[in-house]
């Protein structure tokens, strides 16, 4: 029988900085989805994510440091791409939007929604924040200003560009987000774009001039225009899929899960879906938006030298460590403050003295009476409650419920006291304890895969005791 089809795909990031626990989150979670859809379901996934290269951030970039815009863009995408290893990803594709098929993906799209009337030509006038790469109406600033680059001073731009009938689509997005209840999540983010399109869509530009600007996707029937860096890279999220040469492979995948940060909530939710609808294809499966990671109350800046890389991260806490506490932070919803003395508290309570104790004293006991688990293989069974919050990428619940799981564990274990018990009653007791841990390593195992591999080593066949704790403890300082 044929597998089951699932598509994920993060946003792709914008290659004019080092990748920040903002993303390293976000690619983690997508991470955490796909390994639970194909490990645990046994589906055949596509896990893509890539970069966003053009754009006039891009050009301004590369014109300062004296470098070729493709020769920046192939600098910062290598940074991107050595995630995979950093943080033991498992991305099978990876896009990025100067590939020649996604150049080529994008201008069909645009051919697509110019024969479908969507595009034309007009002279605008606009305020525009080159931070963001978008257009600002007078109601989103604050002081005039972006709130999200209130030191980056608006641009004023008077030119004639193609525009996209973004206000077409006014009534087919609320039909949209009302027939799918889930199709943002959270809710509240669901209710905040429901509010921006019902407020009344305005046309955008989908171009700018070559002369201007010429980092970018040439249009096609008019070589004087280079596309808008958003049309171009939502495009992505199906040029991954070799679309529109392999229908078949966009059939099988197509649609599916977006994930995003708050930032890109009117992109990925609106604009994108409005774009699909002039091309006549699916909209996406469903679209999950995270809050901002904040550091000690401030926002992740350079000047403010508070920007926590994954480097830093890994170096402290290991991989599994570091996968463990992004993904405990919170997902799919509100903002986070974080600090490192937050981290080692969670690492410390959750990790060193939760899951690592639990596995090394069940082990220790258990090697000591020489238990084997070879005549106890079969097929382990998952809770409903936990396929039910990794079905609705509840991924925070999930570990706070593993978290819980493990504290139950502990406290059978006191309970019952196996160390002061008989052979027959000390081997049953530890029997149903490695058991228990075998589920546990399984539950974890799209979460921290290195640790639910090493947890497995140890319990199958004759118990082994751990020579060195799974999270050594950090000392408090």
């Amino acid at each position: 029988m044929q597998k089951k089809k699932f598509y994920i795909t993060t946003t792709l990031p914008y290659v004019n900085a080092a990748p920040h626990i903002g993303f390293t989150r976000e690619i983690i979670e997508a991470d955490v989805i796909a390994r639970y859809q194909e490990q645990i379901l046994g589906k055949e996934v596509v896990f893509n994510t890539g970069t966003d290269e053009h754009g006039q951030k891009i050009w301004q970039k590369a014109l300062e440091q004296n470098q070729s815009p493709k020769d920046y863009c192939d600098q910062w995408a290598s940074e991107f791409k050595n995630l995979k290893n950093l943080l033991n990803l498992n991305f099978n594709h990876f896009i990025r939007t100067t590939d020649e098929k996604h150049i080529q993906a994008a201008q069909a799209f645009w051919r697509l929604c110019e024969q479908n009337g969507d595009i034309y030509k007009a002279k605008y006038k606009v305020k525009y924040c080159v931070g963001c790469e978008l257009a600002k109406t007078e109601s989103e600033l604050v002081n005039g200003c972006c709130p999200l680059h209130p030191n980056q001073a608006l641009e004023l731009r008077e030119e004639e560009n193609y525009f996209f009938r973004f206000s077409n689509y006014t009534t087919a997005l609320l039909n949209l987000y009302e027939n799918n209840p889930n199709f943002v999540q959270p809710a509240k983010r669901l209710n905040e774009i429901k509010t921006f399109v019902s407020n009344g869509l305005e046309d955008f530009s989908i171009s700018r001039l070559k002369e201007k600007m010429p980092w970018g996707i040439e249009v096609p029937s008019d070589s004087q225009h280079v596309m808008y860096v958003w049309f171009d890279a939502l495009v992505s999220y199906i040029s991954t899929l070799d679309w529109p040469q392999n229908q078949a492979q966009f059939a099988d995948f197509w649609p599916g899960i977006q994930l995003a940060g708050k930032d890109n909530l009117r992109q990925q939710a609106a604009m994108w879906q409005a774009m699909l609808l002039s091309a006549h294809l699916p909209n996406s499966t469903a679209v999950l938006i995270n809050g901002f990671i904040g550091v000690n109350g401030q926002k992740m800046s350079k000047s403010l030298n508070n920007v926590i890389s994954p480097q830093d991260m890994v170096a402290r806490y290991g991989l599994d460590g570091t996968r463990y506490l992004l993904i405990n932070l919170g997902t799919f919803g509100e903002d986070n403050n974080v600090s490192f003395e937050k981290f080692n508290v969670s690492y410390n309570a959750n990790l060193a003295n939760g899951l690592g104790n639990l596995c090394s004293r069940v082990a220790q006991m258990a090697s000591q009476i020489g238990l084997n688990l070879a005549d106890e293989q079969q097929k382990i069974a998952l809770p409903t409650d936990y396929q039910k919050l990794m079905d609705n990428f509840a991924l925070d619940e999930t570990l706070s419920y593993l978290d819980a799981q493990v504290s139950k564990l502990n406290q059978f274990l006191t309970t019952n006291s196996p160390w002061q018990k008989e052979i027959v009653e000390r081997t049953q007791i530890l029997l149903t304890a490695s058991k228990q841990i075998q589920q546990i390593a399984l539950m974890i195992s799209p979460f921290m895969p290195e640790t639910a591999q090493k947890i497995q080593e140890h319990f199958t066949g004759y118990i082994k005791p751990f020579t060195a704790g799974l999270f050594p403890r950090l000392l408090e300082k």
